[in-house]
């Protein structure tokens, strides 16, 4: 959307968008991605990082090769928007089916707006206990009304938002930086990179990795409105630069603010302490800007778990998607992130987040290797929009296909997955405790749909491509 054109409340939902209402520029995309991280949960994933074991110097490693790694996925996602005009999971019906995809990939999808959403609420409430004295809960609700305001207006008020922020929030992060790593509050022996550990240094990789994979399932929701003549590439790069480095910024400079943090000191808390040693008064500012960015990426997420839920109902039975319908749904997952945040609590935050985002990227590995391997190598990008919202059109209700390549990539993993406190699989135990669960789910998954899609009568859906 050029600066020109004025800001409108979204009608469209999980509908295709006509050719003649596509618009936007690609900064614009890069401006979404790139505050995306900038916020206190990217600032607590790098604090998360750290308690996993590994030393500072290592844990930096891992979390710029997880970050590099898992944003080129999402980034291939997101070059799927302009060319297709679809909400990102709405894609997934020619390779799971109609109401498979509801089943197999959209209420992982929930789980995963509804995971994040709770560990932002924890957040957003310890933050506003923080600057005003309020109660979690209350924090909470109030970030969450905001929210609610911002997913509610839709797509183009959420890139807008994105934009207001990116050059006032690298402001903070460069002044945040300065007190982090200039002040003397990291201990000289946190630089000292110590043995490597392959144990500790997978449970970064993976975890880093997947918080970036965890946008894919809504990545080309926010590309979906561009023209389709802009290129796969420029939208790739246009996605993958600004999250991957702003990721590898914000998780880098969490991890060292921790390692300067008293043991068991909140992200909130730590981020505090660390920006006050560059003058008295500036963590207050630090936790409102990181706070505010926060408050966009919970509407993110309220917007994406709303087209979800939409497209789960949708499945079953027709569904027209009214603003209302929106309301109703948005009003689903604040109850719902709610009442997990008041059960989990502030001091389990750690653990729950990094739970749920390791469970969550072993869910979604196998699918975003279908849903790749279908787009640029099986169908090349060609399918029929109309039949993608039709129950019983080509694409079936049922997709044998996408479904047992998801099930034998899902198993593949299994004995190769390292939930820390959980669960360890009878392979990643052999390996001392080494998580390769990544790299043996997206090439068994990709693999097996590539060899089951030989069977596709690609000739006559082709003739259907308009």
């Amino acid at each position: 959307m050029s600066q020109a054109e004025p800001l409108a409340i979204e009608r469209h939902s999980i509908d295709w968008i006509p050719l003649s209402e596509r618009h936007g520029r690609l900064p614009s995309l890069g401006a979404i991605w790139f505050v995306g991280s900038l916020n206190l949960t990217g600032f607590a994933t790098g604090v998360v990082t750290l308690s996993m074991g590994a030393t500072l110097v290592w844990t930096v490693v891992a979390t710029v090769l997880g970050s590099l790694f898992g944003t080129f996925f999402m980034a291939f996602h997101s070059a799927q928007g302009p060319q297709l005009g679809l909400p990102q999971l709405v894609q997934s019906r020619p390779q799971f089916g109609y109401v498979g995809a509801a089943l197999t990939v959209w209420v992982f999808a929930l789980v995963n707006y509804i995971g994040y959403n709770t560990s932002d609420a924890l957040l957003a409430g310890d933050a506003m206990h923080s600057l005003f004295g309020l109660p979690d809960w209350l924090g909470y609700v109030l970030a969450a009304a905001v929210a609610t305001v911002i997913a509610l207006l839709g797509h183009d008020w959420i890139h807008a938002v994105n934009r207001w922020l990116t050059w006032p929030f690298v402001a903070v992060m460069v002044a945040i930086t300065v007190a982090a790593l200039l002040t003397g509050g990291i201990p000289g022996s946190a630089w000292e990179a110590g043995p490597f550990d392959a144990t500790t240094f997978m449970l970064v990789f993976v975890f880093v990795a997947g918080f970036q994979l965890g946008w894919a399932p809504y990545v080309s929701d926010y590309s979906r409105y561009l023209r389709p003549d802009i290129s796969v590439r420029r939208t790739f790069w246009w996605t993958y630069l600004p999250s991957a480095l702003s990721g590898i910024w914000v998780f880098v400079l969490g991890a060292a603010v921790s390692a300067a943090a008293p043991k068991g000191a909140t992200p909130v808390a730590a981020l505090r302490l660390a920006a006050d040693r560059l003058f008295a008064g500036f963590g207050a500012v630090a936790v409102g800007v990181l706070l505010i960015g926060l408050l966009s990426i919970m509407a993110i997420n309220q917007y994406g778990g709303s087209l979800t839920m939409i497209s789960i109902a949708d499945s079953f039975r027709p569904v027209r998607p009214t603003r209302e319908i929106r309301v109703v749904t948005i009003g689903i997952m604040l109850v719902s992130v709610g009442s997990i945040a008041s059960f989990v609590g502030i001091d389990q935050f750690a653990w729950f987040y990094a739970n749920v985002v390791v469970l969550l990227t072993y869910l979604f590995i196998p699918w975003t290797a279908i849903n790749l391997v279908d787009y640029f190598f099986v169908r090349r990008g060609r399918y029929v929009i109309a039949e993608i919202f039709n129950r019983d059109g080509i694409y079936g209700r049922w997709a044998w296909r996408g479904n047992l390549a998801y099930l034998i990539g899902l198993a593949a993993m299994t004995p190769f997955m390292v939930v820390a406190g959980l669960y360890t699989g009878p392979v990643a135990a052999l390996l001392g405790g080494v998580d390769y669960s990544l790299f043996v789910g997206l090439p068994v998954a990709g693999g097996c749909y590539l060899l089951f899609a030989r069977s596709l009568d690609l000739a006559t859906e082709r003739e259907e491509v308009h």
